[in-house]
């Protein structure tokens, strides 16, 4: 398998507020773009030819990945869905076997050689990935039913299923005649079902089952995680780094790096160039941080922990389970516990749980609730929908350039649109829309006061 279809067009409306000024292939995972991890997976697989097809936001898909060779891109416009993108992307192809990946998944490479070693073994026509549910709502993805190793049919959004498809597919070039094919809607739904008009690319699996071709099916082995909506941005974050510390069994200093005697190291560290690990520093667990970072004076960090560049960690602060991204602060008595875009300010005395976009300043005793008093998780409205997410229902998804006041109170699963203010002692209880202030109104009684009112 020397080709793959990398889809990273679509619009991202779902995964607001991250998608909406950024393409979402983009968003960062473990501080790095889901679509260059991806090609980097591709690669490792031995993929030589990869084609990347763009649309919307597409300037920034080429950015994140343009410096890697044999990559071409093809523009999706207008964008009509996953089986119009990849017939864009075969006019390049002239007539090999290829993978197609949707660009906004997170998965490990091992997935990756799977699909493609089972597909040659098999000599299968083609092969798709699949996904045991788990606590996953059905009706929230497209299902696959399948026996004896091979698809026995599709239903989109069902009211129950067992397996979701995952968006990776592995063709013979015989597959084109079906994608061109496809009706332009997913016909396989139940009834009452409100599919919208697009062309799926697993409407034309399904004319293929119809027409008696076997598709394989092949489950996944490690995680994956198909970043659909905010809460899967933390999930991804967690579950991958969670993997890669899983990877780790000694300490990897690089030149320059210092860790002070007086610091408390209960597990591995791999640190970049010129980082510095203070006294009093706390480590439980598995800590990777990049280059020229400060970490130091009775920081704590638990759980598995990925840094990023030019960080400083301080001052008594404490870090959970965390991804931190470039250039950010984390300073005295803060808490963090989720995922920090690059350049987030958490100078001190605020406890922050959730996923804040870039260049985010967070002001002091700014606080995220993350319990309610019904113990219950928050129900959170996806386009007029109202879902439960099985994954971080109660934390807080803020968006890029964003602020808060001093005393500022977010309730449990609030979302926050980019460019807004939620300004000082505010309690927030609703989610904000994008480029939106928020202040408290305060009424002040003034009465008179002195010696004769204490009673001197």
């Amino acid at each position: 398998m020397n080709n793959a279809i990398v889809l990273a067009a679509g619009l991202g409306r779902k995964v607001w507020p991250y998608g909406e000024f950024r393409q979402k292939c983009t968003i960062p995972v473990a501080n790095k773009p889901i679509i260059r991890r991806i090609v980097e997976n591709l690669i490792e697989v031995g993929i030589d030819r990869i084609i990347v097809v763009v649309g919307h936001y597409a300037q920034q898909v080429r950015g994140a990945v343009a410096d890697i060779s044999n990559i071409e891109f093809v523009t999706q416009n207008p964008q009509n869905g996953t089986a119009d993108a990849v017939l864009t992307a075969l006019n390049n192809l002239n007539g090999d076997n290829f993978l197609v990946v949707y660009g906004d998944i997170v998965t490990t490479s091992d997935n990756l050689r799977n699909i493609i070693e089972d597909f040659y073994r098999q000599n299968a026509e083609v092969a798709a990935l699949v996904q045991l549910l788990n606590d996953e709502d059905a009706s929230n993805w497209l299902c696959a039913k399948f026996s004896d190793g091979c698809l026995r049919g599709i239903e989109g959004h069902p009211r129950g299923g067992s397996h979701r498809l995952c968006g990776i597919y592995a063709f013979k070039s015989t597959a084109k005649p079906y994608l061109l094919r496809n009706p332009g809607i997913v016909t396989q739904v139940p009834v009452g079902g409100m599919p919208p008009p697009e062309s799926e690319i697993a409407q034309s699996i399904q004319l293929m089952i119809d027409e008696g071709i076997d598709v394989l099916a092949v489950e996944t082995t490690d995680f994956f995680v198909d970043v659909d909506k905010p809460w899967h941005v933390l999930e991804a974050n967690r579950r991958l780094v969670d993997y890669l510390s899983k990877q780790i069994d000694a300490d990897q200093i690089a030149e320059g790096a210092k860790i002070s005697d007086a610091a408390d190291i209960n597990g591995n560290v791999v640190l970049g160039k010129n980082t510095v690990i203070g006294p009093r520093v706390v480590v439980n667990g598995t800590l990777v941080a990049g280059s020229n970072n400060n970490i130091t004076n009775g920081a704590i960090v638990h759980g598995n922990i990925l840094i990023g560049n030019q960080c400083r960690i301080s001052d008594y602060c404490h870090i959970d389970s965390s991804t931190i991204g470039n250039r950010c602060i984390v300073g005295h008595g803060a808490e963090m516990s989720g995922v920090m875009f690059d350049k987030v300010f958490l100078y001190h005395y605020c406890e922050m749980s959730g996923v804040f976009g870039n260049a985010t300043d967070i002001g002091a005793a700014t606080v995220c609730g993350t319990l309610r008093f019904d113990d219950r998780d928050t129900v959170i409205q996806i386009e007029d929908r109202n879902e439960v997410p099985s994954y971080g229902a109660n934390a807080t998804y803020m968006g890029d350039y964003c602020r808060t006041g001093v005393n500022a109170m977010i309730m449990p699963g609030r979302w926050i649109g980019s460019y807004s203010v939620i300004g000082p002692g505010v309690i927030l209880y609703d989610d904000v829309p994008s480029k939106t202030m928020v202040l408290a109104k305060q009424e002040l009684i003034t009465k008179p006061w002195g010696p004769d009112r204490y009673g001197w």
